[in-house]
């Protein structure tokens, strides 16, 4: 098994990425959507948000509300640092499990968002970055995915700066240009975790 971490900032692209990687035969771990899951209603993570943050972050049906709970944390580390600490282990028990079960053949890829915040580096065997500009990264989340300007800074702000995630990057995948520019970098990464 090939234990490869995924990362990149908001809006730099990993999601495709990790599509491009998983249509090739990977087994994509994805740490968001493995949040999503361990935060659904009737869960001991969705109780322990509740907790700390209170009945707000919910919706009428009983489901967190994302934007709201985003809001509230991205504003303030000490919140972000709380959310964190009820989310995160929960990510990585399931992570886990979902590892163990690729079998020992698998090029596994851990697509963790917080891999360099959260010195996750030394986990892996590989890390690959998603690099793209800082404007390129916003010009993405304004224009693709309709954030306002200050709640995108915000959240880049939140994370990781872009020397700080190239400085833990084995290998880079250079996504500042367009869509098909991308493909042929994946598929030569791809090329060589078969070999390694």
């Amino acid at each position: 098994m090939v234990k490869v971490g995924l990362t990149g900032g908001i809006g730099a692209g990993k999601s495709e990425v990790s599509r491009l990687l998983a249509s090739y035969g990977a087994v994509i771990v994805d740490a968001d959507k493995i949040a999503r899951e361990v935060v659904e209603p009737g869960t001991p993570g969705l109780a322990a948000v509740v907790a700390e943050f209170g009945d707000g972050v919910l919706t009428p049906d009983g489901t967190l509300d994302r934007p709201k709970l985003g809001g509230i944390v991205f504003a303030d580390p000490q919140k972000l640092q709380a959310l964190n600490a009820i989310v995160h282990p929960l990510v990585g028990a399931r992570s886990a499990e979902l590892e163990a079960a690729a079998g020992p053949d698998a090029v596994v890829v851990h697509d963790v968002p917080l891999l360099t915040e959260n010195d996750l580096a030394p986990l892996y065997d590989l890390v690959i970055v998603v690099d793209a500009a800082p404007q390129t990264q916003l010009d993405r989340l304004v224009r693709l995915r309709g954030m306002a300007e200050d709640e995108a800074r915000s959240r880049m702000e939140a994370q990781a700066t872009r020397e700080q995630r190239l400085a833990v990057a084995d290998l880079v995948i250079d996504n500042d240009g367009p869509l098909d520019a991308l493909e042929p970098q994946v598929r030569a990464v791809w090329e060589r975790l078969g070999s390694a």
